[in-house]
Formats: C-alpha cells, sequence, structure tokens
C-alpha cells in the first residue's frame, strides 16, 4: 500500500518557539517582536524587535519607547552576526524561559531621543539633531491566550512535517500571542513601571518589507481575560483578513471579515482615529471598537526603488465602557520599485 503525504495545512509546533534552521534564501530572516504597555493612563510602553538575516551577516534591530508625554525613544542598527543560535544583538535580548509561557526581553543602549516622533519621516536628519540617552529596559513578558498561526506544512509518511509554500516571500512562518508583561523602562532618568498586557510574534523564512501588500494590523489587550489581533492586508484580489479573538478558558476565535474606518491627519496621512467592526468567524457577536492613537512613529524602509513607510502608532482601545492599550500599524508603499 502506498503512503502519501497530506496536503499543505498551517500548523504551529512545539519547537516553533525556539529559533529555526536557516535556509538557503539570501533573505532568510528570523524574526521575534515583543511590545508592552502600562495598563492606566497616561500611557507609556513599547517594543523590541530583532530580525537575524544571518545570510546576510546582520540583524535587524530596533528599540522603541513610548513616554507619557508623546516623546519617543527610537533606536535602529544593524550588528554583524555569525549565525542564528538566539535572538541577542544590539544590546536587545530576547530569552524563552518556559515555551509558550515566560519570556525576558532586555535592552542596555541608547536611544535618540526625539519630542516630535513626525521628525522619523527623516530619519538621517533626526539622528543628526536629537540626543542620544542612556536606556533600559527589561521585561518578563507571560503568555495569556493560546499562540495562533504557525507554518504551512506537509505532513509525512513517517509523521513528521516538511514546509510548504516555498515561494511565500513575508513571514511564511508567523505565529502571535497576547501576553502580560511586566518591568521596568529607563530613559534618559525617567523610570517607568510596565504594569501591563502586550503581544509578540515570531516568524521565520524569506523575507523583505516590499513583499507585504499594504496592511492595518490592530492589536490590543483589555485585560487579562480579553483580547484580539486583527490584519488587514490591501492585495490586487480584495482584501484579505487574518487574526484572532482571545477570551478567557474558550478557544481562541477566528476573525472572518475586519472593517477599519480610519481618520488620517497631516501633510503626511499619518494614521489617527480608528473605527473596527470585528466579525467573528463563528458568527458571533460583531464587537465594536475605536482607537485613539497616542503616539506614532513613522518608521522607512527603502529597498531597489522602493520606499515603505511603516507607522508604528501606540494606541489606546475602547470597546464598550473597557479601555486597553496596543499598537495599531500601518504598512504603505510610498513609491513603488520595480
Amino acid at each position: 500500500m502506498n503512503q502519501t503525504q497530506s496536503e499543505p495545512e498551517v500548523i504551529l509546533l512545539d519547537d516553533d518557539d525556539y529559533m529555526h534552521p536557516v535556509e538557503d534564501a539570501s533573505n532568510f530572516n528570523e524574526s521575534a517582536y515583543y511590545n508592552f504597555f502600562h495598563r492606566d493612563a497616561p500611557g507609556h510602553g513599547g517594543w523590541l524587535r530583532i530580525g537575524n538575516r544571518v545570510n546576510e551577516g546582520y540583524a535587524e534591530v530596533t528599540i522603541l519607547v513610548y513616554e507619557p508625554d508623546g516623546s519617543i525613544g527610537f533606536n535602529y542598527k544593524r550588528p554583524g552576526i555569525e549565525d542564528n543560535s538566539a535572538h541577542n544583538a544590539g544590546g536587545v535580548r530576547f530569552e524563552v524561559v518556559e515555551p509558550w509561557k515566560e519570556h525576558r526581553a532586555t535592552y542596555s543602549g541608547k536611544v535618540c531621543l526625539l519630542k516630535d516622533p513626525l521628525e522619523l519621516r527623516d530619519p538621517s536628519k533626526a539622528f543628526k539633531s536629537n540626543p542620544f540617552v542612556a536606556t533600559e529596559i527589561d521585561i518578563e513578558w507571560q503568555g495569556l491566550s493560546p499562540a495562533w498561526g504557525g507554518e504551512p506544512r506537509v505532513r509525512q509518511p513517517d509523521g513528521s512535517y516538511v514546509s510548504a509554500d516555498a515561494e511565500n516571500e513575508f513571514a511564511r512562518g508567523h505565529f502571535e500571542q497576547l501576553g502580560r508583561a511586566t518591568g521596568l523602562i529607563e530613559i534618559d532618568g525617567r523610570r517607568y513601571e510596565i504594569d501591563g498586557f502586550g503581544q509578540r510574534d515570531h516568524s521565520w523564512g524569506p523575507r523583505y518589507w516590499q513583499n507585504a501588500p499594504q496592511y492595518q494590523w490592530q492589536i490590543m489587550t483589555f485585560g487579562d481575560d480579553f483580547g484580539l489581533m486583527g490584519l488587514r492586508m490591501e492585495t490586487e484580489d480584495g482584501d484579505r483578513v487574518r487574526g484572532f479573538i482571545w477570551e478567557k478558558g474558550s478557544p481562541l476565535r477566528n476573525i472572518h471579515r475586519l472593517e477599519v474606518k480610519t481618520d488620517y491627519v497631516g501633510p503626511d496621512q499619518i494614521h489617527d482615529r480608528i473605527e473596527l467592526r470585528v466579525h467573528p468567524e463563528d458568527g458571533g457577536e460583531v464587537l465594536e471598537i475605536t482607537g485613539k492613537v497616542l503616539s506614532v512613529a513613522p518608521l522607512r524602509n527603502r529597498r531597489a526603488g522602493w520606499v515603505t513607510r511603516v507607522s508604528e502608532g501606540m494606541t489606546e482601545w475602547r470597546m464598550g465602557d473597557r479601555v486597553g492599550y496596543g499598537m495599531s500599524e500601518y504598512l504603505a508603499h510610498l513609491v513603488r520599485g520595480e
């Protein structure tokens, strides 16, 4: 009797919380990202990201701190790396203490302090005209929701899996998880306690930012019992929606449809206010949520004639009488190359 392999399906393995084997693709990237926000107004927090591009010999390291007065601390580095054994570069370090349950995210170094975050429209000028200040971040991150996502994989006759969708050039393997975040941020001598929530993601596979469709990514946690992530991508074939709703004690619910209405401000049309209608795949109650961006950093990525802006907004979310904090990330291709 001949054994045949199964059809591809998105599968999350226990080992996916660790590092993955390096692939031959020159732009292979393995990245991890943690955001963390204090639970109370006036709002402060931040996020850290490392993307290992080991075949290109460096890591992409990003540090962003949001202060209560609207100022931000920002830094971007490309330190050299020799292998993909860990996310530990440029003063940022991520540690898996216990898979899926406890992680630690730290940074020791400097950030550029900007009273006006929109100066990052021209990062070279912003870095030259604003001070770099000492910064320490130490966050304990504990998983609340189950992880959502995985990688397209095919089950082999022996029970093992092999990756599918090899042509995917943007985060082929990817998962997200909501969690509790506690710790401290110290920036230029100011200390901020973090006692709240956040989200993390982990992705692996070939990646160029220019291979992503334009998207709006909304992340929020309203407490230790409820949160969600919604992603709407604008493709040539129409909108594609991904995401999940988490409620403590219940399985994750997929999002089927995401209506997004955004108010933009200023000559650069940066997102400012958001209205969401979130439709669960199971046909449950439609969630109506509003967001107000408290501080936004318009980050930029250039490659091969493309100019891509990724606007990173610390956002206050409201759903009925509940208030939560999180992110709204808007990616737009301002100039499209070949």
